[in-house]
């Protein structure tokens, strides 16, 4: 189902493009495929005077910040420890000076951020996500906008994950009840009718 509507102020929020998370091996659309796209998104978004949000997820060298909760998934399924430098943007994805940068120690880009501090300061109602995972950080992003009252949109196409059956069940299962699905062609159109004159 296209996009129904462009709300007269939403944002495009690009989840965990950076140099560690870019070099996974990502389906259905690989790094340059999905970089690309949220570029168009995010110059798009940019000439119409709306908000570019880039997230982040970042730990101490330590980790003494990140989630302690008890997890089945053994050190095997969770990575070696990541390398010097891999939180930094992938440098594909140029951010620039009106951007708003936010910086995430979990999965979701809400909580205990102050991204909807942000975001309702801008007067912002509704929310366009991309970037990875679409299982993790896009998934978790837009069931916090959701329950916040945003109104959500997830852009398939410029989204990833590690498997096609992960980045399916959420486009499938999961996105229908938090918001809409589009592809990135239909949010930018959307959005240069919406540029100023």
């Amino acid at each position: 189902m296209p996009l129904s509507a462009l709300d007269p102020s939403s944002a495009l929020i690009l989840i965990d493009l950076q140099k560690g998370i870019t070099a996974a091996p990502l389906t259905p659309n690989d790094a340059d495929s999905l970089l690309e796209r949220a570029g168009g998104l995010a110059r798009a978004f940019r000439a119409a005077g709306s908000p570019v949000v880039n997230v982040r997820v970042s730990f101490a060298a330590d980790f003494a910040d990140a989630p302690k909760g008890r997890v089945q998934a053994g050190p095997e399924e969770l990575g070696p420890p990541p390398a010097p430098g891999w939180d930094d943007p992938d440098p594909r994805l140029p951010h620039e000076p009106g951007d708003v940068e936010i910086t995430k120690r979990g999965w979701g880009a809400f909580l205990d951020t102050e991204l909807d501090l942000q975001l309702r300061r801008r007067g912002v109602t509704q929310v366009f996500l991309a970037g990875l995972m679409t299982n993790i950080g896009v998934d978790t992003t837009a069931r916090e906008a959701h329950f916040r009252g945003y109104n959500v949109v997830i852009v398939e196409d410029a989204c990833s994950a590690t498997s096609d059956a992960e980045h399916a069940y959420t486009i499938e299962q999961i996105a229908p009840k938090l918001g809409e699905i589009a592809t990135a062609g239909e949010v930018e159109d959307a959005v240069r009718e919406k540029e100023p004159a």
